[in-house]
């Protein structure tokens, strides 16, 4: 068994002291909870609980910490991928509910399981989710200062289970002031793929993770034979070529850890039940 999360990446404001501690105990505690969590069920269920609760914590842009957008408004997207099925499922810009990755997680049922905007805060109502409103005055106050602290504290999680069942989980808060309307790379393959090979979960700029199909590549270069170091650092050259700023985490099938960036401040912990590799 092994778990990964990621927190995105640090913004120009998050370069202080107390907030780096902050986000390290923070990712060292829900990796660790989320280890103990996996002991005793899925994959599946495992990256959806931790990303839940890196929704759940303000230090994050996901969730209770997203971003504003063009119009004063938080649209958030979240996205799950089942190596084992290979289901994926996800939220494109849903306003108003806590966490998007719990209607991603409900919509695996579904035949269509991909929904954006009104239609999945539609779909979210009739599953029973509780009109909530995530902004924080912390975030408002920076949009009415049209102050942007970048939104690349995208979250994301991938897992090993011990049936050796891969998952991956992913969900963002935008990356504020964007345009309607706008398309992140969290809620498509680009930005979140598993298979029975490997599970990956990208942050970074949405639009160069898609235009890089970061996520996906990785994913079939592993499957195709690469190991998994080989994978994710020749998907990373590709990226660079095209100035593209991301990071990933990942896992492959035989719990073989990996992580890559195009920046040195992204943020993650693995653990193994013995042993936290945490960076910020």
């Amino acid at each position: 068994m092994k778990i990964i999360i990621h927190g995105g990446f640090f913004s120009e404001s998050d370069q202080s002291h107390d907030v780096k501690i902050a986000k390290q105990n923070s990712l060292k505690e829900i990796a660790k909870t989320s280890y103990e969590f996996l002991k005793n069920h899925s994959a599946e269920e495992t990256v959806v609980h931790a990303v839940k609760l890196l929704e759940d914590d303000l230090l994050y842009n996901a969730g209770m910490g997203s971003q504003i957008q063009s119009d004063g408004k938080i649209r958030m997207s979240a996205s799950l991928m089942n190596g084992k099925t290979q289901k994926f499922s996800g939220v494109i810009n849903i306003e108003n509910v806590k966490n998007p990755i719990e209607v991603a997680q409900v919509l695996m049922k579904e035949d269509d399981r991909v929904l954006g905007g009104t239609g999945a805060k539609k779909y979210a109502t009739e599953n029973d989710f509780e009109d909530f409103s995530t902004e924080i005055p912390q975030r408002r106050k920076e949009y009415e200062a049209k102050l942007n602290t970048g939104g690349k504290g995208t979250v994301g999680c991938v897992a090993l289970d011990r049936e050796g069942r891969l998952a991956a989980a992913t969900s963002t808060g935008g990356k504020g002031f964007e345009l309607v309307g706008r398309i992140s790379d969290s809620a498509t393959v680009a930005g979140n793929f598993a298979n029975e090979y490997c599970a990956v979960s990208c942050t970074g700029v949405g639009e160069d993770i898609v235009s890089n199909a970061t996520a996906a590549k990785i994913v079939i270069r592993v499957t195709d034979g690469f190991s998994l170091n080989d994978a994710i650092e020749k998907t990373f050259t590709e990226l660079k070529e095209i100035d593209g700023f991301a990071g990933a985490i990942a896992i492959d099938k035989n719990g073989n850890i990996a992580h890559q960036d195009s920046h040195p401040t992204m943020v993650f912990a693995s653990y193994d039940g013995t042993d936290f590799e945490v960076f910020t």
